[in-house]
């Protein structure tokens, strides 16, 4: 199958590698020549701007959109909306706000385009690991991309199957899920990364906890001299907490315990918010994924080794660099 690419960042680039692969053909485009030029080395098809895109692509059309979300994601759709013709497919693979997914496609239904938002979990990892897929759509436009969505997941891999999960949906278990009609996939996203922000507060605050087990301020003998990498690598091994954040944060551990390279100055894209605001407005509490985002705020006003726990593990999975001082 084809498919257009725009943006090829931390996640865009390796999704047209995975694709192509898969034996997919891609054409791609980003504002760095650099990147397009890369891509093109590997078999990728190069282009010049988003009209020379859609120009070498083979209708119904599918271009998967991977840029920031907000002003850049509605100027890409916006100049795409007017290249593309009746029956084309946009997708929105970062992580837009889910009620801009429900206005978008209703404005692009008008013009005679599909419109499908995908929540896409990975970071730097994808093309190794796969990319855990949300994806908010119609049916039959989901079910026209199942090839695109089958290649870029992690598949069954060595995860046991549930038990009760006899008669449902496989694609889930392969990695992928249809979560529903437009901003479906990206409202589960969205309050998939607030949970994230959860469990990486705990990490954070439970390691922080640790390494001040030795603080002066403590009576002598209950002054306790623990090793976190070590601590953080036998969780990793048959523990009730073992995850891929674990893993990461092991990871950093090992190389440097105290964390010297990060200063803890912790940033949120916007998703632990969304969150809030979806929990507001439906009435449920969402105590400890408020305190998550809160913490991050703090953050960047006194950081404590928690918060360079939290910045590690996000490097970690997303490469994401803290801000320079």
């Amino acid at each position: 199958m084809q498919l257009g690419i725009i943006g090829l960042g931390r996640m865009g680039g390796n999704i047209a590698r995975r694709l192509m692969l898969a034996g997919h053909t891609t054409v791609v485009f980003d504002r760095d020549t650099k990147a397009v030029a890369t891509l093109a080395r590997e078999k990728a098809a190069g282009a010049n701007d988003l009209r020379d895109l859609v120009a070498k692509l083979s209708r119904p059309r599918a271009v998967w959109i991977m840029v920031p979300a907000g002003a850049a994601t509605e100027a890409t759709v916006a100049e795409l909306a007017g290249l593309m013709e009746s029956g084309d497919i946009i997708i929105d693979g970062g992580n837009s706000f889910w009620k801009d997914d429900i206005r978008r496609a209703r404005e692009l239904k008008a013009k005679g385009l599909r419109y499908v938002d995908v929540g896409t979990s990975g970071g730097v990892w994808g093309l190794e690991r796969g990319f855990c897929m949300m994806i908010g759509g119609d049916k039959d436009t989901v079910a026209h991309l199942d090839p695109i969505f089958a290649a870029l997941a992690p598949g069954e891999g060595g995860i046991g199957k549930t038990p009760t999960r006899r008669g449902r949906d496989p694609r889930v278990e392969r990695g992928y899920i249809h979560a529903g009609s437009s901003g479906a996939g990206h409202f589960v996203k969205m309050i998939h990364n607030g949970i994230e922000y959860g469990l990486m507060q705990a990490y954070a605050e439970g390691f922080d906890i640790l390494r001040n087990a030795n603080s002066q301020t403590l009576p002598e003998e209950e002054r306790l001299d623990l090793d976190l990498a070590d601590i953080a690598e036998v969780w990793r091994r048959g523990s009730v907490i073992t995850s891929w954040l674990l893993d990461l944060t092991a990871t950093a551990l090992a190389e440097d315990a105290s964390l010297s390279s990060y200063s803890g100055h912790v940033e949120d894209s916007g998703e632990g918010r969304w969150t809030l605001l979806a929990a507001i407005a439906e009435a449920v509490p969402a105590e400890v994924l408020s305190a998550a985002l809160y913490a991050r705020f703090r953050s960047r006003q006194d950081h404590t080794y928690a918060e360079k726990i939290l910045s590690a593990m996000r490097k970690g999975f997303g490469g994401h660099v803290e801000p320079k001082a």
